[in-house]
């Protein structure tokens, strides 16, 4: 190299350090590795393309060079005579971060001209260097799969949009970027030039949850430029990169059946009102939402716009009791922009874990099964009809709500009485005694969506009935009925004492001939007594406690004269 060249100052590399002392003459340079790191990975050869720091300074110790004052590293390729001679030899076979004292005697550096007003003639030259950088021409990406999770459906591809976390060193370890130090992920897409080429390559084929180290050379990062004052020309790169999520734009929700009932009697469709519980969670694992924790279903019609579109998709074909997990693109969830008040980050792909409790129609009736009916039965209820029944009451899942087998006796009600929810009285209408039958109650005809103490609200019922006994009723608003034409004279029959006054015992012992003799009979209940009690208050309009002819009246007359009033 010519003396006086700047050029060649811009080549060399060592670190400011006090001189080794005198050697003597020496025939070729003396390497001293003062420190080696623990880790070797690749040592520099001939050809390679290096970048290091450097002081150099004579014997005395005075400085005459450093790369350090110049605020930048020197690259080159070591071995090729680009370099002096002592230099090209002293730096072959250093590692990243490995630090060397070299003393390069006069014929292997500036020889008897040395450089005008900068290096003496026959100079001894002592450089302190450190090695930051190497890399060659037919290097290749270099990934290390740090770990990745044992289910892996799918992995990345050229077009897909990826969300990652990243740290991102120069190869000695020196940090220059972070996703993590901004809190939130990068995402881009992959394989549309958005990225550096190293990474788009390094992230093709990775699993979401799958850690990685890529090492990307210069010339697949941002090579001779560099990138601003954080990475330096000819720098190479390494990112640990973790792959939160990713999806395509041309995805559809992708359903995975977790567990399917053996029986599946029906399917949702569009229109459906849908009961389920769920764990919602990111491609991570964090968990964003769950009805679980607060003890209750998400109840939603399906296909109707009322749930992102994913959902409304995902929940199409469901059966009661079905576990589904239902993935959902972005495009199909949240978007961009995310759902602060769920903590979903933009373009994030949404996993649920659904759990079908139930679901109706809003036009559905009630679903009668008949498990077992007598032989020889010609007679059947009828509205206003007493009967008596065993029950067990539960959810489509199986819950147990209610069952009259807690009690000392059946369940006994009037049909037709608004006494029991409608779907039950419907089901109980045209059983014979004895007859067992399977009810699917839909909520419009039991509880509705308020549901009722120890019923969630628009909860499908399962009843199991078994029809005891039953007694032929009374029309409605009757308490009593006379199976022919009632008697002659019923007032005088009535007043046993022939007093001119009916009192309450009379009135009972009357009634209770007529039922004995068959001539009629009263509303059927469990406390006839109470039948006959109202009847006579009925009939005592001016509660003085006896019925005088004037008071007693037939129900027909009364509705009668009701009519001619109205009229």
């Amino acid at each position: 190299m010519a003396p006086g060249s700047c050029c060649l100052l811009l080549l060399l590399g060592i670190l400011g350090a006090p001189a080794l002392g005198d050697p003597g003459p020496l025939e070729d340079v003396v390497i001293d590795r003062y420190y080696i790191p623990k880790i070797c990975l690749r040592e520099a050869q001939m050809g390679d393309f290096i970048r290091y720091h450097y002081n150099g300074t004579f014997k005395d110790g005075k400085k005459f060079d450093s790369s350090y004052d110049r605020g930048a590293t020197v690259a080159g390729v070591v071995g090729v005579g680009r370099l002096i001679t002592g230099m090209d030899r002293g730096l072959q076979g250093m590692c990243v971060n490995e630090r060397r004292h070299l003393i390069v005697p006069p014929h292997l550096g500036y020889g008897s001209i040395g450089v005008a007003g900068l290096i003496p003639p026959d100079a001894t030259l002592y450089f302190d260097v450190v090695m930051l950088d190497i890399w060659n021409k037919n290097d290749k990406l270099q990934i290390t799969t740090l770990s990745k999770p044992e289910r892996c459906n799918r992995t990345v591809e050229n077009s897909d949009f990826v969300r990652y976390h990243y740290n991102g060193t120069l190869l000695d370890g020196t940090p220059f970027d972070s996703s993590y130090s901004k809190g939130s992920t990068y995402d881009t897409y992959v394989g549309t030039g958005w990225l550096i080429k190293g990474m788009d390559q390094g992230l093709l084929g990775m699993c979401a949850g799958e850690k990685r180290s890529i090492i990307i050379p210069p010339f697949l990062a941002y090579g001779e430029k560099g990138y601003g004052t954080v990475i330096p020309p000819q720098a190479s790169l390494v990112f640990s990169v973790l792959l939160v999520d990713f999806h395509n734009p041309k995805d559809g929700v992708f359903l995975e059946q977790l567990e399917v009932p053996e029986s599946c009697k029906r399917r949702a469709v569009t229109g459906d009102f849908v009961r389920y519980l769920y764990n919602g969670t990111l491609m991570d694992g964090t968990l964003f939402d769950s009805s679980y924790s607060r003890n209750q279903t998400y109840n939603t019609y399906i296909g109707k716009g009322y749930i992102i579109p994913g959902m409304d998709q995902g929940l199409q074909g469901v059966c009661v009791g079905e576990q589904r997990r239902v993935i959902i693109p972005p495009h199909l969830a949240y978007g961009e922009n995310g759902a602060g008040k769920y903590k979903i980050p933009g373009s994030a792909v949404l996993i649920f874990d659904v759990h079908v409790i139930d679901f109706h129609n809003p036009e559905d009736p009630v679903e009668i099964e008949t498990v077992f009916r007598p032989e020889g039965c010609n007679v059947t209820t009828r509205d206003r009809d007493f009967v008596r029944y065993h029950y067990n009451c539960s959810l489509l899942d199986g819950t147990r709500l209610f069952s009259s087998h807690d009690y000392e006796k059946p369940q006994e009600v009037t049909l037709g009485a608004n006494k029991v929810i409608e779907g039950l009285n419907s089901g109980l209408l045209d059983m014979c005694a004895g007859e067992r039958r399977v009810l699917i109650v839909p909520p419009h005809l039991g509880h509705g969506e308020s549901g009722a103490r120890g019923v969630p609200g628009s909860a499908v019922l399962r009843f199991e009935v078994e029809l005891i006994s039953m007694e032929e009723g009374v029309p409605e608003g009757y308490l009593f009925i006379w199976h022919g034409e009632p008697p002659a004279n019923l007032y005088e029959q009535m007043d046993l004492n022939k007093d001119g006054g009916i009192p309450a015992d009379e009135f009972s012992t009357f009634i209770k001939t007529q039922v004995a003799e068959g001539k009629g009979r009263l509303m059927p209940s469990s406390d006839p007594e109470k039948v006959i009690a109202d009847m006579f208050r009925n009939q005592d309009r001016n509660q003085d406690g006896k019925i005088t002819p004037d008071e007693l009246k037939l129900k027909s007359d009364e509705d009668q004269e009701k009519i001619h009033e109205e009229l």
